[in-house]
């Protein structure tokens, strides 16, 4: 809910957006807002390694 709460507040600050592309560049400069020191996203890969590898045993080729 934070992240969701982050996301309308950026939108409802800007307003208006010229294109989708205006848009999803905003709630991606959101989303990099939220961990600045770059750390959390190298924590959050390796929690997410072993899941990626089972996945792509699951779907060989669907997944590089």
């Amino acid at each position: 809910e934070s992240l969701n709460a982050r996301y309308r507040r950026a939108v409802r600050a800007r307003g208006h957006f010229p294109n989708d592309a205006a848009a999803l560049k905003c709630l991606y400069l959101v989303t990099r807002s939220l961990d600045p020191t770059g750390r959390g996203r190298a924590r959050w890969a390796t929690r997410w390694k072993p899941a990626l590898n089972a996945f792509a045993i699951a779907f060989e080729g669907r997944i590089n």
